[in-house]
């Protein structure tokens, strides 16, 4: 497939006319083309009036053919073949396994979404029944289902530009509940995203749905942003990057005449806890282990973990003179794109420079450009929770170990803690009584907590949770991964003494889509 640099507002190619974006090749610095020339707010509201249009047809779609069209996209993704990994490796500098997986996940995910329409839970269809005869007041009969918001505005993320982008999870998340999406692409990868977008678009058109179930638009500065998010065809958005952007759009969401409900994962440092019987017995294997979670993916990951806390002693040290071997021997890495770059080389001086934190290790130097140079420091706990700055997030492979006096002290230490996506407890049966201080602490502070495992990667499944407490995303209450995310863009809805032909195929009296209602408090076969 031939690239030819436009946005994709419904069935139509469009040229952009602001400025244009270039794909960098973070591993070369090379300019890719062709350009991309961004949308404007005329763009914008055409792609909303015919999501809006879409809407209402689309959002009743049959459960089959919904199911159908997320496996279609799923395929269509799939024929591109190598020119999608090729593109996405030119412009992320990941390697080309990484990508691999990536559509895998990307795929799989569709069609466990899929699978989850089929199943029809997520409609939670609840139903009483008239009780006409009751006393002292008779009942009407009641019934309720959920129904998708409308539609939803997707920002795609630089550090997953297949899994976190145009046929990513919110994107496949929200076209299960029955919305319609406009993708705002990254524009670290547009020739990706043109990719996966044009994919979609195919997909609509072979699944005959309306064509403004699906746009892609392009955008450099805040105009295209800034413009989705308050437009009022829009009804909830979803999005994946930096605290600063979240929140900027964040607040354009809430200030807008009717708030809407606005997704945003942004910042989270997910501690590691290595307790002392896990750190006496094993302190040396589980610092190297540390190392390699930290280096993963040059620590662009989310769920990478950037904060150690541990009460200090020969044990600890063991786990910190294994790290900082590990680290010393690391190989650096090509980050994803310049301005991410920068960002960590910033992060990692602010700390070197720090008077609170001192450096233990730094791996080797790049030859290349963007090259990520893997660093470790360590801080006292009195230092930690006296200087808020040493919670920043380095998005990259650094982290902070903080050496704690007592148990005590790491309690207080897990307090301040802003909120995570994940909380890690490295144990043994000895540390049980650690770990269960530590526990109500760490469910108040995380969407995930494991034990003797790392935080780097999810699971996309039916119990996953990637989310937590501000400012690891704006609302503590949902989730970006798993089955569950569907539940960020549907509300409920009450019927109360319709007749029956006027109900939904759900709420009909012969339940002809099959579902497990919940009828008069009692859950059916």
């Amino acid at each position: 497939m031939t690239l030819e640099g436009k946005m994709l507002i419904g069935q139509q190619a469009v040229p952009g006319q602001r400025d244009a974006i270039h794909a960098i090749n973070p591993a070369t610095n090379a300019q890719l083309e062709p350009a991309y020339f961004g949308g404007t707010r005329e763009d914008v509201e055409q792609a909303c009036e015919l999501a809006w249009a879409a809407f209402d047809g689309y959002r009743e779609t049959a459960l089959e053919a919904r199911a159908g069209f997320l496996e279609t996209i799923a395929d269509e993704i799939e024929a591109l073949g190598d020119a999608l990994i090729e593109r996405a490796v030119a412009e992320s500098g990941l390697p080309q396994a990484r990508i691999q997986g990536e559509r895998g996940r990307t795929c799989n995910q569709l069609r466990l979404f899929a699978k989850t329409v089929r199943a029809g839970e997520w409609l939670d269809v609840r139903v009483d029944p008239a009780m006409p005869e009751r006393q002292p007041m008779p009942r009407a009969d009641l019934r309720q289902r959920h129904i998708a918001l409308g539609p939803v505005a997707v920002f795609g993320a630089s550090n997953f530009p297949l899994a976190f982008s145009v046929a990513g999870g919110d994107t496949a998340s929200a076209l299960a509940a029955g919305c319609p999406v406009i993708v705002k692409a990254h524009s670290a990868h547009p020739g990706t995203s043109e990719l996966v977008g044009r994919a979609i678009q195919a997909a609509v058109k072979r699944c005959a749905l309306p064509e403004g179930v699906f746009s892609l638009i392009f955008g450099s500065g805040r105009e295209v942003g800034q413009a989705l998010v308050a437009n009022p065809r829009i009804k909830a958005a979803g999005f994946t990057g930096s605290r600063s952007g979240g929140l900027a759009l964040w607040h354009i969401a809430q200030s807008r005449p009717e708030p809407i409900p606005f997704y945003a994962e942004m910042s989270s440092i997910n501690p590691v806890f290595p307790l002392p019987a896990a750190l006496e017995a094993r302190g040396a294997n589980l610092g190297e282990a540390f190392v390699g979670s930290l280096n993963m993916g040059a620590g662009q990951f989310c769920t990478n973990p950037g904060l150690v806390v541990a009460i200090k002693g020969p044990a600890l040290d063991d786990f910190i003179a294994a790290a900082r071997q590990a680290v010393e021997t690391s190989a650096s890495q090509t980050m994803l794109t310049p301005g991410i770059h920068q960002a960590y080389e910033n992060g990692m001086q602010q700390l070197a420079n720090s008077d609170k934190a001192r450096e233990i290790a730094r791996g080797r130097q790049g030859d290349g450009p963007n090259q990520c140079q893997t660093a470790l420091f360590v801080t006292s706990a009195s230092d930690f929770l006296g200087d808020e700055s040493l919670q920043a997030e380095v998005f990259g492979s650094t982290s902070l170990v903080v050496e704690c006096s007592d148990a005590e002290e790491l309690q207080r230490v897990a307090e301040r803690l802003e909120g995570q996506l994940t909380a890690t407890l490295l144990m043994d049966d000895a540390d049980l009584d650690a770990a269960r201080a530590l526990l109500p602490v760490l469910e108040r502070k995380a969407g995930r907590i494991l034990v003797n495992g790392w935080p780097t990667g999810v699971e996309v499944c039916d119990t996953m949770v990637h989310g937590g407490p501000f400012p690891a995303t704006s609302d503590v209450r949902t989730t970006s991964v798993g089955t569950a995310a569907i539940l960020r863009f549907l509300r409920p809805v009450c019927y109360q003494g319709l007749p029956d032909a006027l109900l939904p195929e759900a709420l009909k009296a012969s339940n002809p889509l099959a579902l497990k209602r919940l009828v008069d408090g009692q859950r059916e076969a």
